[in-house]
């Protein structure tokens, strides 16, 4: 990072092409296209797709808003289908008796978007089994997930989808200040990703349209695009952060594991994890079962409150927040993202959490159900 803000380029320059090399070169896909924000890289991998008015998006309910506006910037239309009660993932069948059922009305959807919540994948090749059959694309959410695998292979490999989107927010496995990234095995798909998250400008002689000879033409805007481009500092920062994904991701496990064992015992439900799935464990989520122990997720959320420990809830169902309620969703939608929000909570997991804070929280849960 200083050697950038010595140098000649703050913005665009040469440390985030080297930083999209890295990313895609660790994920083992062919391209990286860097943004400002998870969120920018959402919104252009919609545009890349072709994304556009009258089309629907499908995403999960249990995620942070921006998996849904997305389709919303685009003037698509968004739907959503409910989650395992298992993994708290989009739950395939549930994806394919949706589907069935549009397929009747003529209302599939153009892209589904499946959010690997906590940093467990989601079952990417079922979902893509069933993209092949009903004939849509599929842009993985993958903010909470860089540095997981699935069946062996990095997310975001894109083995399965046309685009993975990691986030680099500072609350993330690894961070950029601010920052996010698509990932692609398609070379189309990656320069329309380029071009919008830059104006819609090109410097391709081929995409260029004829001009006079006497006139210069070395860029042409040819589409609408967003000003949603990375900085070389953010880049650098990312570059620092990668060399030590790893470390933190296996960080992450072992201390989940200790809690996997540590809370065993109480009247809990554990995120289940999928054997061929490795977390990145951006979160650990903790169930307070509804009606199944004397106290609820609101007593043990405010008790964790009163003990210092810093929680919280991912997530509230989207369609539930009153901007899509507006749009004429109902609560009762989809049952089980709701069940999971009553009882939900997130407990810290993060690297550098200590010893003796590690004993506070699982000490607390112990004293909270005794």
């Amino acid at each position: 990072v200083i050697d950038v803000l010595r140098s000649d380029y703050l913005t665009q320059g040469p440390v985030v092409p080297i930083f999209e090399e890295a990313i895609a070169k660790y994920c083992e896909a062919k391209y990286a296209v860097a943004a400002n924000s998870a969120t920018s890289a959402l919104h252009v991998a919609c545009l890349a797709l072709g994304l556009g008015k009258g089309d629907v998006l499908w995403t999960v309910p249990t995620t942070f808003v921006a998996s849904a506006n997305c389709a919303l910037y685009c003037g698509a239309n968004i739907d959503f289908v409910d989650i395992d009660p298992s993994t708290y993932n989009m739950s395939v069948e549930k994806l394919e008796k949706k589907l069935l059922q549009a397929e009747k009305v003529g209302k599939l959807p153009k892209i589904v978007v499946p959010v690997h919540l906590g940093g467990q994948s989601c079952e990417m090749e079922k979902i893509h089994y069933l993209s092949q059959r009903f004939g849509f694309r599929i842009i993985e959410d993958a903010a909470h997930a860089v540095g997981g695998k699935y069946q062996d292979r990095p997310v975001g490999s894109c083995e399965y989808s046309d685009i993975a989107v990691f986030s680099f927010h500072p609350v993330k496995i690894i961070t950029t200040g601010e920052g996010g990234m698509a990932v692609t095995n398609d070379p189309s798909l990656a320069k329309r990703l380029t071009r919008f998250r830059s104006h819609g400008i090109t410097s391709d002689n081929a995409l260029m349209e004829m001009r006079p000879e006497n006139e210069i033409w070395n860029y042409q805007q040819i589409d609408l695009g967003y000003n949603y481009r990375m900085t070389d500092i953010q880049a650098a920062l990312g570059l620092s952060q990668l060399e030590r994904l790893d470390k933190f991701v296996a960080r992450r496990n072992k201390i989940a594991s200790h809690y996997n064992a540590d809370l065993a015992d109480l009247p809990i439900q554990l995120q289940y994890q999928q054997e061929d799935s490795y977390s990145s464990y951006h979160l650990y989520l903790i169930r307070v079962k509804e009606g199944q122990g004397s106290h609820t997720q609101r007593e043990v959320y405010d008790a964790l409150e009163a003990a210092n420990i810093n929680i919280n809830l991912h997530y509230i169902p989207v369609y539930r927040q009153p901007f899509y309620e507006r749009k004429g969703f109902v609560q009762g939608y989809c049952p089980e993202a709701e069940l999971y929000h009553r009882e939900a909570i997130s407990i810290p997991i993060y690297p550098t959490l200590q010893s003796d804070q590690y004993d506070h929280v699982v000490s607390s849960l112990v004293t909270i159900f005794a």
